[in-house]
């Protein structure tokens, strides 16, 4: 019941340190860590976005306002719980899963409402899912033969995407209007361009995971002879 004999505990019937009740507690106590619940509260902004973005028809601009401070509160804490989990090792299998879930989740929420609401063409919308749910699928295909890791063309693009889409949340006429149209020219034109590198990526990992397990295999039929 303890999860350790009792003579493992000296005897007493408390779990020895370090055991499996231990290990585990350390390891449920390691969820609540911030970077965790920065993830947590992006995933909770997202309906929030949403209901602010929509609200009297989506075209309020003082709603669209609110639906902008969601929006970049969202991303700033997609910068800060990455950050946070790599320099303290606060990494987890929950963060690995719901980080890339949350930004996807805001970014499509807010793309999806804006060709909804006739501001933004629906083909623009579909390229960028596309392309993000494409690579999310194709980092499954090759994963056992390695991970891709995430480029300065990824990043950048998630940069231009964020600060797009933000510009088109609010309500802006004249030249910033003329001026996030560029941006998300920019960042549609980055979405596509590291999209290609991620499939060449992809397709040479996978040659080269192939090619070694077909080496590996020879070695061991050699081997064995």
């Amino acid at each position: 019941m303890t999860g350790a004999p009792a003579s493992a505990a000296g005897g007493t019937g408390r779990p020895a340190p370090g055991g499996k009740l231990g290990a585990a507690a350390v390891d449920q106590a390691s969820l609540w860590n911030i970077a965790n619940i920065l993830t947590m509260v992006r995933l909770l902004l997202v309906p929030g976005f949403v209901v602010l973005l929509l609200m009297d028809g989506g075209h309020d601009p003082v709603w669209r306002a609110w639906a902008w401070a969601a929006f970049a509160v969202a991303m700033i804490t997609d910068v800060f719980d990455g950050h946070l989990a790599r320099t303290y090792n606060l990494v987890t299998d929950f963060g690995k899963i719901a980080d890339p879930i949350a930004d996807k989740a805001i970014m499509a929420a807010g793309l999806i409402c804006l060709s909804g609401l006739g501001d933004l063409p629906w083909w623009v919308t579909g390229v960028i899912l596309f392309r993000e749910l494409g690579i999310t699928l194709m980092r499954f295909w090759v994963i056992r033969h390695g991970v891709i890791p995430a480029s300065r063309g990824g990043k950048l693009k998630t940069l231009a995407q964020g600060t797009a889409v933000g510009m088109y949340v609010l309500v802006l006429t004249g030249p910033l209007a003329t001026l996030r149209w560029w941006v998300m020219a920019a960042a549609v034109l980055l979405t596509v361009v590291t999209g290609l590198d991620y499939v060449r990526q992809a397709v040479v990992l996978r040659r080269r995971g192939l090619a070694a397990e077909r080496s590996a295999g020879r070695d061991r039929a050699e081997s064995s002879r």
